[in-house]
């Protein structure tokens, strides 16, 4: 199991929680996943050999959040 943690803007709500959480979740290989609205932060566990990091992002933009990216370097 792989574990990130990826920064997203514009979650404020339990709202916005439960959606960000349900559409990750419905990935299949994703063992589990947490979201702080504190943080602005979705930490996921997932087998990375089947789901590529970058499925996990389009499933928090498709729900209208912003995957917050940071430079390299």
């Amino acid at each position: 199991m792989n574990s990130r943690i990826i920064n997203v803007a514009g979650m404020s709500c339990d709202h916005c929680k439960m959606a960000v959480t349900r559409a990750v979740s419905a990935l299949k290989g994703v063992g589990s996943v947490e979201v702080s609205l504190a943080d602005n932060t979705v930490r996921v566990e997932f087998e990375e050999d089947g789901l590529p990091l970058e499925a996990i992002e389009q499933a928090i933009e498709s729900q209208g959040y912003e995957v917050v990216r940071r430079a390299a370097g």
